[in-house]
């Protein structure tokens, strides 16, 4: 084979090979931006998810915690009640403790 085609024809592998080089580098750089936009994608699907999850727990703890107020609360009443019964059923005995006291002092004075 001649010389100028050996020439030729390495000239035209090299150029091949560049061509092949720049469409992988390109290639390369494309797959690279699309996992970046994937990645994005991914990150803002998780923020999104993350902040329903939050707002979701937050309103049962509210609820939960509210629930809890609730009940507090009813116990806190059923136990007035029951002290204001109390209070009444001792009423009679507490004025009659209370006459007794004075007719003492009453007494003792004479």
């Amino acid at each position: 084979m001649p010389r100028p085609e050996v020439l030729e024809r390495i000239k035209a592998a090299e150029a091949e090979a560049e061509e092949i080089v720049a469409e992988a580098e390109a290639d390369r750089e494309e797959r690279i931006s699309e996992a970046r936009e994937r990645a994005d994608e991914i990150r803002s699907e998780a923020e999104t998810e993350a902040e329903e999850m939050a707002e979701r727990r937050l309103d049962e703890a509210e609820a939960e915690i509210e629930a809890e107020a609730t009940e507090i609360r009813e116990e806190g009443e059923a136990a007035r009640e029951e002290l204001i019964a109390q209070a009444e059923a001792r009423e009679d005995e507490a004025v009659e403790y209370a006459i007794e006291q004075f007719e003492e002092a009453v007494h003792a004075q004479t």
